[in-house]
């Protein structure tokens, strides 16, 4: 599976933008699919996954009620709706596409295709 990320940019604080994992060469249907971000120096981040086992979405605390996953199997997408954005979530985001058990969807390590990433800047 080939996944392309898209959708960054640069916003202010409050603000809200849209990124979309697309997948080629298969079909995102039999994986379960994350996004994680990594700022400079730090390590990458669970945001959020949408597990195909259960068809759940799993959010970290840190952007829960403001980030929201969605799948859209008919164009083999996955997108986060990323609002009330703050300055700390300023980095580059990665989707991921995997099988992780349910109780694993947050480690980087269950998924075995990344997309390139794109970099969200949130100033203050």
């Amino acid at each position: 599976v080939q996944l392309q990320a898209s959708g960054g940019g640069l916003v202010q604080a409050g603000g809200s933008l849209r990124l979309s994992c697309a997948a080629s060469g298969r079909t995102f249907s039999g994986y379960t699919v994350g996004w994680f971000r990594q700022a400079p120096g730090k390590e990458r981040e669970f945001i959020a996954a949408h597990a195909v086992q259960n068809n759940h979405a799993y959010y970290a605390d840190s952007v829960k009620g403001r980030f929201t996953i969605s799948r859209d199997n008919a164009k083999n997408t996955v997108n986060l709706q990323m609002n009330s954005l703050k300055p700390e979530d300023t980095a580059v985001y990665y989707c991921g596409a995997g099988r992780p058990i349910i109780s694993a969807v947050s480690s980087a390590s269950m998924y075995g295709y990344w997309g390139q990433g794109t970099q969200v800047t949130v100033s203050s």
